[in-house]
């Protein structure tokens, strides 16, 4: 019997620690959708590597309106609170934040609870026992986001891939130029930051990119 043909990795966005201007953001976001295909966008606003809970709020309700309308679901970093506060498609959970069962009890059985697993097989296994709808592993690469990243393998991309259901998402570093192997390893998902929002060509050219390396590795699978 022919094994089922894995879905085609997408594309999860992150935003910039920092947004200044978040009316302009929007705008920059809706031009990076042009794109292509994105599957999500977690809004991590941590200016000084702590979730800033009021900034967060107010982009996420700016950005939540153009997400409903191209069923992007849209992700809070680190705070339940947040996420319950303005109905939010999920929460994404940090190795130091709430636990994925305490997070699953205050928000129900709808809410998207994504959890950090870095490069360790035991944190991401014990995240699918108590509910998280996917775990993110990395740092693949060196990462122009996050100072405090540990180095990640691909090869734990295809153990996971081989062994669990839930859908896993690669972090760190990852560009248009590494995201077929990203993809070809076994990621669901591929977060990416300021490869997106520092692109020399723009977001949207950006986006675009990734698209393309993606299609590229599903015509592989």
């Amino acid at each position: 019997m022919t094994e089922p043909k894995r879905q085609r990795t997408r594309l999860y966005l992150i935003t910039p620690p920092e947004i200044a201007d978040v009316a302009a953001f929007v705008s920059t976001f809706e031009a990076a959708v042009e794109g292509g295909d994105v599957a999500s966008l977690q809004v991590r606003i941590k200016p000084d590597g702590l979730v800033d809970e009021a900034q967060t709020k107010a982009v996420a309700e700016a950005l939540l309106p153009l997400c409903r309308d191209r069923d992007i679901a849209l992700i809070i970093n680190d705070s339940v609170d947040v996420c319950a506060e303005i109905g939010a498609d999920g929460v994404h959970l940090g190795a130091l934040d709430m636990r994925v069962k305490d997070a699953r009890k205050r928000l129900g059985k709808q809410p998207i609870i994504g959890a950090t697993a870095k490069n360790s097989r035991h944190v991401a296994m014990e995240a699918g026992e108590q509910g998280a709808d996917y775990v993110a592993f990395g740092a693949f690469f060196p990462s122009q986001t996050k100072a405090d990243t540990v180095p990640a393998d691909k090869e734990l991309l295809s153990w996971w891939q081989a062994v669990m259901e839930i859908p896993c998402v690669a972090i760190g570093g990852i560009t248009p130029e590494t995201a077929r192997e990203i993809s070809l390893a076994g990621a669901d998902f591929v977060a990416v930051s300021s490869a997106v929002w520092s692109h020399a060509e723009g977001p949207a050219a950006a986006v675009a990119a990734f698209n393309a390396a993606l299609d590229e590795a599903e015509a592989a699978f």
